[in-house]
C-alpha cells in the first residue's frame, strides 16, 4: 500500500516484486474511485522476465518430476482457496462485477483450473508404435512430449483470474515457464496469484508477471521478444491479427481465443421457461462481457412475440446495484471507454432501423454510481441481417431478436457471420438438437444449456474466433511438443 492506502500492483520477475518509474492508475468501474497504482513494465523489464524464464527452464523447474509439478499445481489451488476472500475483493474492485458472481464463478474456476490439469497431466501418456522392417527385427517408435519453453500469456479483463489460469495451469503442468501480461484493466488477481505462487514454493522465474498495455508497451514487448517460444492470447480478433503479424517472422506456435457474434436458436417446441431463463442468463451475465454470450437471438415465429415480451421483462428486472449488495444482478461495464463503444452501437442500431424493446441508454442513480460505467440492458428487433449491429461484436448486455420460419433458415441465419465461437440451441426434439448443433459453424454448441463446461473438452473458435483449442488434452498438446524416437531392434 502507498500512503493513500491504494494497493500497488507491481511486476513479479524472477521471484521478486519490482516497481517501475512508469505507473498508471486503475479506477473502479463502479464509481470512478482509485483501485490501484499499477507499475508498467518497460522493454528492459520484459527482457528481464524472459531471461529469468529461460533460466528457470534449465533450473529446478526443468528438472522437477512430473508428479512433483502436479503437486505444486495443487498447492497453488489451495493457496487461492486459502485467500479466497482477497481474490474476490480484488476481482470485484477491478471489474465491478457482483461479488456473488466472482464468488460463484471466477475464483472457484481459477483454483479448479490448477487442480484439473494437475490430474490430467499425471495420466498424459506417450504415443508408441511398432514398425516391421525388411530384416524382420522391427523398430519401436515412441514420442516424448517436451515443454515448448517460455510461453507468453496475454489474458483479458472480462474473467481475469479464470482465463489467466485456464492458460497457466496446463502450460505449467507441461513444464513450461511463463511471462504473463494481464489486461491493464484487471491487474489485481494476477498479482495476488504471484504471491500465492511465491508462497507455494514455485521456483523463481517460472511465473513472471509484467503489467502494461498493448502497443509500445508490455504486450508488444512480450509477443515480439525472440526469447518467447509461444504465445497464447484471449481477446479481440483485431488484436489477435496484430499478434500474428508480430510473431510471423519467428513462426512461433500460437493459440487464440478471439471474438464472437454468437447465435441463440429457440424452437417453438422448447421448454419455454427453461429457454427463457437460459437465454436471459446467457445474454446478460457479467453485463454481457462474455465472449460466449449470444448477441443474435433467433426465435421460431409461433412463439416469437411471447418469447420477446418475456425476455424484455427479464432484462428490465435486472438490479444494477453495488457489487456487495446481494440483490445486485448486474454490474457495470469495465471502463468508460468500453461503455462509449457499446453506446455507439446502441446509437448505430437505432440509426439502422432497430425497434428498441428496452434499454438503450445509461441509468441514473443519484449517487456515486453515476461516476461509474453502468449501462442499460438492451434488446432490439427489426434489424436487417446485414446491419452492422447484427454483424459486429458489441460485448455488452444486448441482443437483437429476429423470427425464423424453419430449421433450415435458422441454421443459415446463425452461420451467416465471420465469427464462429459458440451457439446455443433450445428444443425438446433430441434429433433436432443434435442435427442443428452439429450444423453450427463454431467451436462449441450447447443444446438446452449455456456455459455448461466440462474442462476436459475442446474449447475454442472457428473463422475470426480463433486458432486452436484449449481444454484437457487439447491444452496439453499445445503446450508441449513431441520428439519421435525410433529404435531399431
Amino acid at each position: 500500500m502507498d500512503t493513500a492506502g491504494v494497493p500497488q500492483r507491481r511486476n513479479y520477475i524472477d521471484g521478486r516484486f519490482l516497481g517501475s518509474n512508469r505507473q498508471f492508475e486503475k479506477t473502479s468501474p463502479v464509481d470512478g474511485s482509485a483501485v490501484a497504482t499499477v507499475h508498467e513494465a518497460d522493454r528492459a523489464m520484459v527482457d528481464h522476465a524472459v531471461q529469468a524464464a529461460r533460466r528457470a527452464l534449465k533450473g529446478p523447474w526443468g528438472r522437477m518430476a512430473l508428479a512433483e509439478r502436479a503437486e505444486m499445481l495443487r498447492a497453488i489451488a489451495t493457496g487461492i482457496e486459502r485467500r479466497f476472500a482477497e481474490f474476490v475483493a480484488a476481482e470485484v474492485a477491478d471489474t465491478g462485477k457482483p461479488a456473488a458472481l466472482a464468488s460463484h464463478l471466477d475464483i472457484p474456476r481459477g483454483a479448479a483450473n490448477f487442480r484439473i490439469f494437475a490430474d490430467i497431466v499425471r495420466t498424459y501418456g506417450m504415443d508408441s508404435y511398432f514398425l516391421d522392417t525388411p530384416d524382420g527385427k522391427g523398430a519401436v517408435n515412441y514420442a516424448m512430449r517436451k515443454p515448448l519453453g517460455v510461453v507468453g500469456v496475454i489474458s483479458p479483463w472480462n474473467l481475469p483470474l479464470l482465463l489467466l489460469t485456464w492458460k497457466l495451469a496446463p502450460a505449467l503442468a507441461c513444464g513450461n515457464t511463463i511471462v504473463a501480461k494481464p489486461s491493464e484493466e484487471t491487474p489485481s488477481t494476477a498479482t495476488l496469484l504471484a504471491e500465492v505462487m511465491h508462497e507455494a514454493g514455485v521456483p523463481p522465474g517460472v511465473y513472471n508477471l509484467v503489467h502494461g498495455f498493448g502497443p509500445d508497451s508490455a504486450g508488444e514487448f512480450v509477443t515480439a521478444h525472440p526469447g518467447v517460444d509461444a504465445i497464447t492470447f484471449t481477446g479481440e480478433s483485431a488484436t489477435g491479427s496484430a499478434i500474428m503479424r508480430s510473431v510471423a517472422p519467428s513462426v512461433k506456435p500460437i493459440s487464440f481465443e478471439l471474438g464472437g457474434k454468437n447465435a441463440g436458436i429457440v424452437f417453438a417446441d422448447c421448454d419455454f421457461e427453461a429457454a427463457l431463463a437460459g437465454m436471459a442468463h446467457a445474454i446478460f451475465s457479467n453485463c454481457g462481457q462474455v465472449c460466449l454470450a449470444p448477441e443474435r437471438v433467433y426465435v421460431e415465429r409461433p412463439i416469437f412475440e411471447r418469447f420477446a415480451a418475456a425476455l424484455k421483462q427479464k432484462a428490465q428486472a435486472h438490479v444494477m446495484g453495488w457489487p456487495d449488495d446481494p440483490k445486485t444482478t448486474m454490474g457495470p461495464l469495465i471502463s468508460r471507454q468500453h461503455r462509449e463503444k457499446v453506446l455507439s452501437y446502441y446509437a448505430l442500431a437505432r440509426t439502422e432501423g432497430a425497434s428498441v424493446m428496452c434499454g438503450g441508454g445509461v441509468p441514473a442513480f443519484g449517487d456515486a454510481r453515476d461516476r461509474g460505467c453502468y449501462i442499460e440492458p438492451t434488446l432490439w428487433t427489426g434489424l436487417a441481417e446485414t446491419a452492422r449491429s447484427v454483424k459486429e461484436e458489441i460485448f455488452g448486455p444486448c441482443a437483437h431478436l429476429a423470427p425464423f420460419e424453419d430449421e433450415e433458415q435458422a441454421i443459415a441465419m446463425a452461420n451467416d457471420t465471420r465469427y464462429g465461437l459458440a451457439a446455443t440451441v433450445w428444443t425438446s426434439n433430441l434429433s433436432r438438437g443434435h442435427r442443428v448443433a452439429q450444423a453450427m459453424e463454431c467451436g462449441i454448441a450447447w443444446v438446452n444449456c449455456w456455459f455448461l463446461r466440462d474442462l476436459r473438452t475442446p474449447f475454442g473458435g472457428a473463422k475470426l474466433s480463433g486458432i486452436g483449442r484449449e481444454g484437457g488434452l487439447h491444452s496439453l498438446n499445445f503446450y508441449s511438443e513431441p520428439t519421435n524416437v525410433c529404435i531399431k531392434l
